[in-house]
């Protein structure tokens, strides 16, 4: 039986077609195509090959960095001709470690290869929907609150930057591009304070050292700044120097923690937090509501497309003030807070239960009382509500990129709220929701809104209403 088997994929493996192209060869071609990841798309024999740095339109020499069975990739060796859309400034470190994949586009060609994207994949489900042009920035640098920047050692000493694309080699960064510069000055001042008493950085390795990231989060309006020191070890040597020189070079720091992760794991933050100095949270405000915000705590790093985002979504939910509504995955109660006045209640559910703490620590600090918070899983949750008899008017749902469950869906559908609105951070997903929903009786109300919460980047946030037939 074994032999036989052997035979049968030996032969399989003879009949697959071979690649035309080979590791490190060299050739001229066009690129066609980007795809969702940012990367440029030539074809050979129509075997693609994905090349970074590469813009639709161009005439390039193309060098084959890997080759699999069905695809491979490739380098920009030299450009031939030069696409009208590329952006000539690009922040190379931004590329190289993926901080930025869409940095080599110019702004608007960015926005609309977002629009494109969302366009696309409704059409290949074959749902009729009109996508509006993507909302921009202005400024679509400078503008993420929240910093995790990974720390190793680099010549013997510790080195904060990022990695490589698909490694896990640091490339030392200072200016992060999409970042707030002033979150990149305080990382460089708490590398080179740590360095003058020679903390040793994590070693992924062998699971040695101590700071394995420094977290930066900055409030955009209030300006009070966290620090967030990620080590390994239980102690960090000498933080009873380290600790008022960080307060007297950052007159902004109003808050100095450390997050305790001694698992051999990608996942950056631990469960622990010990406060080394000032408050456990800093505080910024979103509708000129004040929201209190922890070193774990979910809160948007784009704060001010999060605003166009939340408007967006409250102006298309059409509100008149006497509705019940339901938000699920309400996170730390950013959208149910922001629309609160607008409804009559507001229920959320939240699996994570310190940000179920922080809803409710957010509502009190805004003397918000028509809303409630609850603890679970939401499509449980839902089934539960939909179960009792719950008929919310409005549900708003702003998922993680995985999107919704089939049994949410069902269970939103069955309370036959006049509206959902559907927040979403990933085309593909909400693609297969709304047809989803479309089965169950919902279509699609106006356009379908992209927003650019992360500019330079390949995520693509979007508003979808759904109104039931």
């Amino acid at each position: 039986m074994i032999v036989g088997r052997r035979k049968g994929q030996k032969k399989e493996k003879m009949m697959k077609k071979k690649a035309p192209v080979v590791k490190n060869q060299e050739f001229d071609a066009e690129v066609i195509d980007l795809t969702y990841q940012g990367n440029g798309v030539v074809k050979v024999d129509d075997f693609p090959v994905f090349v970074t740095n590469a813009v639709p339109g161009e005439k390039i020499r193309v060098g084959i960095t890997k080759v699999t069975s069905n695809y491979a990739f490739g380098r920009v060796v030299k450009t031939i001709e030069s696409s009208p859309n590329r952006n000539h400034e690009v922040n190379t470190a931004a590329l190289t470690t993926g901080i930025a994949p869409l940095a080599h586009l110019k702004y608007d060609a960015q926005l609309k290869f977002k629009q494109q994207q969302i366009a696309e994949l409704f059409s290949k489900q074959h749902i009729d929907v009109n996508v509006a042009p993507t909302i921009g920035m202005e400024n679509p640098t400078g503008y993420r609150n929240k910093a995790q920047i990974p720390a190793r050692e680099i010549k013997g000493q510790l080195t904060t930057g990022f990695f490589r694309r698909g490694s896990h080699r640091l490339m030392p960064i200072e200016d992060f591009y999409i970042q707030d510069p002033e979150i990149d000055k305080a990382i460089v001042i708490i590398r080179d304070i740590l360095r003058k008493f020679h903390v040793p950085a994590y070693d992924e390795i062998h699971h040695k050292g101590v700071i394995r990231n420094i977290m930066v989060r900055r409030g955009y309006y209030s300006h009070e700044m966290m620090v967030v020191l990620v080590t390994r070890s239980k102690r960090i040597p000498g933080a009873n120097i380290i600790i008022p020189q960080i307060k007297e070079v950052l007159p902004e720091v109003t808050s100095i923690i450390q997050n305790v992760n001694q698992d051999k794991t990608n996942v950056i933050l631990g469960d622990v937090n010990h406060v080394l100095w000032g408050n456990k949270v800093i505080k910024d405000t979103l509708f000129d509501k004040t929201f209190a915000i922890g070193p774990n705590s979910f809160y948007q790093v784009n704060p001010q497309t999060t605003e166009i985002l939340y408007k967006l979504a409250a102006d298309k939910a059409e509100l008149t003030g006497n509705e019940t509504v339901i938000d699920a995955y309400s996170g730390i109660g950013t959208i149910s807070l922001t629309i609160a006045d607008k409804v009559k209640s507001v229920l959320g559910v939240e699996v994570v239960p310190g940000a179920v703490d922080d809803a409710k620590r957010n509502a009190d600090l805004n003397n918000v009382h028509n809303v409630k918070f609850e603890l679970g899983k939401a499509e449980e949750k839902m089934v539960a509500w939909q179960q009792d008899g719950l008929k919310p008017d409005v549900i708003f749902v702003d998922p993680p990129r995985k999107g919704l469950t089939t049994e949410l869906i069902d269970a939103a559908s069955a309370m036959a709220p006049s509206k959902i609105v559907y927040i979403s951070c990933n085309p593909a997903t909400l693609v297969r929701d709304v047809a989803q929903f479309k089965e169950n009786g919902y279509t699609i109300k106006g356009d379908v809104q992209p927003v650019d919460q992360f500019p330079q980047t390949t995520h693509i946030e979007s508003v979808t209403v759904l109104e039931r037939n």
